[in-house]
């Protein structure tokens, strides 16, 4: 544990339980009696802590908070955590790691993530029993290169342009284009990239794991203001959320069903209410109906399509050509 790591601890021991003594301190940061006082005496002198020696505990604490600035709550120049942030952060680091399975996130954080379990005092022993006790379970992941990841989020980051090959599923075909990466979003354990697309001119959402080839250009990036993008991808449901025109889906949920999909957020602009009978009425956004009929089947004859004449024949249509296939 380095000098900046251990002042981090020995604030977060005084902080976390409020009068500590020597010994213990001591103990925590393994250090001797000659670095330990070293320490605190840096603490107070040079970076202004309200640390005190309480006789009658026998230990050090902070200085009870007054209307002094001096005593006012102290905090170290640059990232601070509490206890149960740190925890939290090494968490979500565990909720990455499922999520990517290059590793990518996680290299990048892992000295950020290092500085954290010094902070807590851990050994890499109980760092790995923490990591044990967040389970991720993931379905229908698509994969990512590692080499794509990193190549475009430093093109998003230096905001530069990228040259694409895109193999497009719905026609199978390939092509080649240059874009300028706006956004990268992670939906349903998959990386898209949201890009100005400059042979289409106009905002297009790329699936990560059917870019085949990916080479950053020296062009400067194309700008689109967060609030435009947004509007022209988000509007509507799900990763098919862009076109022009929205639309909105009534969907009635079965009262069995309901206890479920009221405590659900299928779109950020959604509407809802109970309907007296116990079942659930969800009002969503759609311009493409293609994932909102697939979320729709999954709860089969839970949930009824209500006024969308055209949705509701589509969804029975893909009913009756499943049943088809069991008869």
């Amino acid at each position: 544990m380095d000098r900046t790591e251990r002042f981090y601890k020995i604030e977060l021991l005084l902080r976390s339980r409020g009068c500590v003594s020597f010994d213990a301190l001591q103990g925590e940061l393994a250090v001797s009696p000659a670095t330990l006082k070293r320490d605190l005496q840096y603490l107070r002198d040079r970076l202004a802590a309200p640390i005190v020696y309480d006789r009658f505990d026998n230990g050090y604490r902070f200085e009870a908070a007054t209307d002094n600035a001096k005593t006012a709550r102290h905090e170290l120049p640059g990232m601070w955590f509490s206890e149960k942030e740190i925890h939290a952060l090494l968490t979500m680091h565990q909720l990455m790691a499922g999520l990517d399975d290059d590793g990518v996130l996680s290299r990048h954080l892992q000295p950020m993530l290092d500085k954290l379990q010094g902070m807590l005092g851990a050994d890499e022993s109980e760092a790995r029993e923490l990591m044990r006790r967040v389970k991720v379970i993931s379905t229908a992941r698509r994969r990512v290169p590692s080499r794509h990841f990193e190549l475009l989020g430093s093109a998003l980051v230096q905001r530069k342009r990228v040259w694409l090959r895109y193999f497009k599923r719905s026609d199978r075909s390939v092509s080649e284009r240059e874009v300028s990466p706006q956004r990268l979003v992670n939906y349903r354990n998959t990386w898209y990239l949201d890009a100005w697309c400059h042979a289409s001119e106009g905002l297009r959402r790329f699936a990560l794991d059917a870019v085949q080839e990916a080479r950053l250009l020296e062009t400067r990036a194309r700008h689109v203001a967060v609030k435009e993008l947004e509007a022209d991808l988000d509007a509507g449901y799900g990763i098919y959320g862009g076109g022009a025109k929205v639309k909105w889906a009534t969907l009635v949920f079965s009262a069995e069903a309901a206890q479920w999909v009221a405590n659900e957020e299928w779109h950020a602009q959604q509407k809802a209410r109970w309907l007296d009978d116990g079942r659930y009425e969800l009002q969503v956004p759609y311009s493409d109906p293609t994932e909102l009929a697939m979320d729709i089947l999954r709860h089969g004859d839970s949930v009824v399509v209500a006024g969308d004449k055209a949705l509701a024949a589509a969804i029975a249509e893909r009913l009756k050509n499943a049943a088809r296939l069991y008869a």
